[in-house]
């Protein structure tokens, strides 16, 4: 593995590292068991980001990133103010700020996509980015049902 894709996984798995702890860090904070449970459950997804990173950053993934489902973006957090993160955040504030968070981990992702050739790093990048897109796409989708409830009347 070439010394500029080391540095890059090395990074990736900081800001994983970050996520988990800011997830941890809300969970401890709010007192919503559902949101909470969801806070518990992309914590551990971001925690099994990092452990892809750290495997493929020691050989064991080779040819693993190619690759990519398709996600679908409803941009609801690109249009919504992010709430303050409180104690007494209603459900789906936790939902939104997650869905923003995971947006700004999708922009760093892509960011460095972009910039990259084809090879092993853009993969590797668009991977990942794809992986916090999958993740807004849920903290969206929970957010749309928590703030807009099906009723009775349709």
């Amino acid at each position: 593995m070439d010394k500029s894709l080391g540095a890059i996984i090395t990074k990736a798995i900081k800001k994983e590292e970050e996520a988990y702890e800011f997830y941890m860090d809300l969970y401890n904070l709010v007192e919503d068991k559902t949101a909470k449970d969801t806070l518990k459950f992309v914590a551990q997804e971001e925690k099994k980001h990092k452990e892809f990173l750290v495997k493929y950053r020691e050989g064991g993934l080779v040819g693993s990133v190619s690759k990519v489902t398709e996600t679908q973006n409803y941009k609801i957090a690109e249009h919504m103010d992010k709430p303050d993160i409180k104690k007494d955040m209603k459900t789906q504030d936790v939902y939104l700020v997650a869905a923003a968070r995971e947006l700004n981990a999708h922009n760093y992702y892509k960011s460095l996509a972009d910039i990259h050739p084809a090879g092993e790093a853009k993969d590797l990048l668009t991977k990942m980015a794809n992986e916090e897109m999958k993740h807004k796409e849920k903290m969206e989708y929970l957010y749309t049902n928590t703030a807009f409830p099906q009723t009775a009347g349709g």
